[in-house]
């Protein structure tokens, strides 16, 4: 790798942004491409796009039939939990699993407490104020689960200007319909508020917390990949 070629990786992974390493395998041609890249090579467009957003690494072939590498590097999942409740616990650790770094978010320092979440970042500002801190980016999914507006809502303005890829929030479809109206008298579009999937979670019937953690840790993951 090219000296000026690492600098700018360096670069982006400390601003976590996703970048490709494409690499021709005959030669010493190489280039660092952002999926928002405008870049000459054309045919790259697409396949930086799907490695990008399979996080998989592969070789393709150019119009000369060369082949070359492109080596994903991609930021972090990161999996946000707003309100330290009983789903958040089973729904932390099944993020862990998955790989994504969980934070739970709740002020009620008597919720948010390390005995609760063993092994989990816990933020006790509020809510608005954590995400600004957090700064949700385009690998992050987000999840609102207090069902109490003085909380959820919060999180929810600074979610929805963030380009996260996931905003869900627990609730009935009452519940859900005035959070809706909530944010309509906030300023929100229609297309801002259709990015919430509420009430959360794939439709499977789940009752106990641990089968509602699992149905949305499934809608986060069908959001990721499809």
């Amino acid at each position: 790798m090219k000296r000026e070629t690492l600098l700018k990786l360096l670069e982006a992974r400390a601003e976590k942004r996703a970048v490709v390493l494409a690499t021709r395998l005959t030669g010493d041609a190489e280039k660092l491409i952002e999926p928002t890249d405008s870049i000459e090579e054309k045919w790259l467009i697409e396949p930086v796009s799907e490695a990008v957003k399979s996080d998989k690494s592969r070789v393709v072939t150019d119009p000369e039939d060369a082949e070359w590498f492109l080596n994903v590097f991609n930021p972090p999942l990161r999996l946000i939990l707003v309100g330290a409740v009983h789903i958040a616990q089973p729904l932390a650790r099944m993020g862990a699993l998955a790989a994504y770094d969980v934070t739970v978010v709740d002020p009620r320092e008597a919720f948010a407490s390390d005995a609760r979440f063993p092994d989990v970042s816990l933020v006790t500002a509020w809510p608005d104020d954590a995400l600004r801190s957090l700064a949700p980016d385009a690998r992050t999914a987000l999840v609102t689960l207090t069902h109490d507006p003085k909380l959820d809502d919060p999180a929810l303005h600074v979610a929805l200007k963030s380009p996260c890829f996931y905003i869900g929030s627990l609730g009935s479809k009452k519940t859900h319909a005035a959070r809706l109206e909530r944010l309509t008298e906030a300023g929100f579009t229609e297309a801002e508020k259709a990015r919430i999937h509420g009430p959360v979670g794939l439709s499977i019937g789940a009752r106990s917390p641990a089968e509602i953690a699992i149905s949305i840790m499934a809608e986060i993951t069908e959001r990721l990949r499809t």
